[in-house]
């Protein structure tokens, strides 16, 4: 809203007053900066008043070892306080006429609405049920269905095309090298991996400050990867003439040999609004938590990240990005797969962090270390962007 005031006011007198809301790096420190200050003030009250409302319910998943029950009585559905302070930020600082900025923040919100319902349901019905996993994905599609076909698709001409590059960014492959085009199968792999991620993040919600720091890493590293990939500003670099060599300038995009991203800037916004909104809720959440994230944090975040995912270009990089969250995933899908095939269990329970409680490890150096590991992927998931 300040960037969008700053247009209307553009040629006028006011607005050399906000002109430094010009620069997409002032937007991008301030709108972090500004999530992380609202959830700092704000968290102290909501953790109170859900405590308050939720006094006497068991918010303790029945799937988890018997340790977890010592947290009966925290209060859940804390990604409120991430989402809210994550949309507000945005809103202030973002372009708000950038159609991809617009597809995360729908994605995010009716995932979120959807884990909103589902956490609803498990509290107004004393059970760690809540909304059926069949159900949940169907709402999931339908909103991904919309985000496609009335935010990142035109239909000028009378015929629908996506406004999404549909061709696939390969890990330490330069573009000129291999670059895949999918067409309209894309909308397909789209709903995989923006799903599938939502879904991921959700699974690995099982430990204080467990998905919320993986999370953070990876907006950091997509707020780095959208802004090179989104920027106009120009490296010197050396290319081939009809006299020799000679210097030219490069947009960044093109020198690492990436795909462009469009909107980069802005989504650069985007993520920089989540990780200060991820950190004053780590303030909160980190062991032992005062307050859950709730399935309605970890659907709408995940669902945030892998629409980053995808309108940066980072679709197959996001897999090395996301690893803790992959491997959470997979341990689930494989645990499911051993039994129904040869009735044994690979891991002593599933998720994988619960494995590594029941051999006896504690909570604390469990989160840690999967804390380094999301930073290993993150530096990995960089170093691509230079090994083409």
């Amino acid at each position: 809203m300040l960037f969008a005031l700053y247009t209307l006011l553009e040629g006028s007198e006011w607005a050399r007053w906000l002109n430094f809301l010009r620069y997409p790096t002032f937007r991008i420190v301030a709108a972090g900066v500004t999530a992380l200050a609202l959830g700092m003030w704000l968290g102290p009250s909501l953790i109170k008043r859900l405590r308050s409302a939720q006094h006497g319910q068991d918010n303790v998943r029945e799937d988890t070892p018997e340790g977890h029950q010592k947290k009966k009585g925290t209060p859940t559905m804390g990604g409120t306080l991430v989402l809210g302070c994550f949309f507000l930020a945005t809103l202030l600082f973002a372009d708000l006429s950038s159609r991809p900025v617009w597809a995360v923040l729908w994605i995010s919100g009716t995932f979120g609405g959807i884990g909103f319902l589902d956490d609803y349901l498990k509290l107004s019905k004393r059970n760690s049920k809540g909304l059926a996993g069949r159900y949940k994905l169907l709402l999931q599609t339908l909103s991904y269905a919309v985000a496609m076909a009335f935010i990142l698709c035109s239909w000028e001409g009378g015929a629908p095309h996506l406004l999404v590059d549909t061709k696939l960014v390969v890990p330490f492959v330069p573009t000129r090298w291999m670059n895949p085009d999918l067409g309209w199968y894309y909308v397909l792999f789209g709903w995989l991996l923006v799903v599938g991620t939502s879904n991921a993040v959700n699974l690995t919600d099982g430990l204080d400050g467990l998905a919320i720091s993986p999370a953070i890493v990876s907006a950091m590293v997509f707020a780095v990867l959208c802004y090179v990939g989104g920027s106009t500003v120009a490296i010197a670099d050396w290319a081939p003439g009809a006299e020799g060599q000679r210097l030219v300038g490069l947009p960044i995009h093109q020198y690492l040999g990436i795909a462009p991203v469009v909107g980069g800037a802005e989504l650069a916004v985007v993520c920089a609004s989540m990780v200060g909104a991820g950190i004053s809720f780590l303030w909160f959440n980190t062991y032992p938590a005062s307050i859950f994230m709730g399935d309605v944090g970890s659907l709408g975040l995940g669902g945030a990240l892998g629409s980053l995912a995808m309108l940066s270009k980072n679709e197959l990089v996001s897999a090395i990005i996301h690893g803790v969250f992959l491997v959470e995933a997979l341990s689930v899908v494989l645990q499911v797969l051993s039994f129904k095939t040869t009735g044994r269990r690979i891991f002593r329970m599933a998720p994988v962090h619960h494995h590594f409680e029941l051999k006896g490890w504690a909570e604390p150096k469990i989160i840690v270390r999967f804390w380094i590991m999301s930073i290993m992927c993150g530096g990995v998931a960089l170093l691509a962007l230079k090994l083409r």
